[in-house]
């Protein structure tokens, strides 16, 4: 069964800036572990990341986020209010 995730990221100009910075080596990890089908976050305004995510299953998803929460990404930007809904396909 796969996971998709949609959601945004809503933060102050210093996060957005911080997001900004480290959201390429972000996104290049993400996409290159195994069972990535979509990554994608975007500032779709000031402030507002538009976040996508597509696994193949609920263990590539759970390795994603054994990885991120262990990187630098999740060490600036854990603090960051996220609200993002998973959907099991």
């Amino acid at each position: 069964m796969g996971v998709t995730l949609k959601g945004v990221i809503r933060c102050g100009a210093s996060d957005a800036e911080i997001i900004r910075a480290a959201l390429p080596e972000h996104i290049r990890l993400s996409r290159a572990e195994p069972g990535c089908e979509l990554f994608d976050i975007s500032e779709t305004e000031p402030g507002v990341f538009a976040v996508q995510e597509r696994f193949v299953d609920a263990a590539a998803f759970e390795a994603h986020t054994a990885r991120t929460r262990a990187s630098e990404w999740w060490r600036l930007t854990g603090h960051i209010p996220r609200d993002i809904t998973r959907k099991d396909t």
